[in-house]
């Protein structure tokens, strides 16, 4: 029993079950062991290949953990610039024009204050609520 990759055209699977430990890995071996034909054990090619992709998965879960903190980094750092940019908005009223007055993080994610030209303080508007940046 191998370990295969995930290919390109299988659906993702969800965040709890895509996590695969070391713990994990060592049970499916043992079975894998006890389960095995003592006249025909298992080739040590085929072990050590089985533990290279093990290897190898886990290091690119890791990768893209890494890359997700980076993503959300960049985003952050991005939006400093948008203070003192006339921006518009999307509201539930519509599109409003005002000017990005300062910048919070909540969590992850980079939340503006927009004044608005009518005096208004549109607080807390996520990145995707923007719709223009002047």
């Amino acid at each position: 029993m191998a370990i295969s990759a995930i290919g390109a055209s299988s659906a993702l699977p969800s965040a709890s079950t895509q996590s695969l430990g070391l713990e994990d890995f060592l049970k499916i071996l043992l079975t894998q062991l006890n389960y095995q034909d003592p006249l025909k054990p298992m080739d040590n090619q085929q072990f050590m290949a089985q533990m290279a992709q093990f290897t190898s998965l886990e290091q690119t879960q890791r990768l893209n953990e890494k890359l997700d903190q980076l993503i959300t980094n960049q985003a952050a750092l991005q939006s400093v610039g948008l203070i003192g940019r006339a921006v518009d908005v999307e509201t539930a009223t519509g599109r409003v024009t005002g000017t990005v007055a300062s910048l919070s993080l909540h969590g992850d994610a980079p939340l503006v204050s927009v004044n608005t030209a009518q005096g208004n303080v549109l607080a807390e508007v996520p990145l995707s609520k923007i719709l223009n940046v002047r």
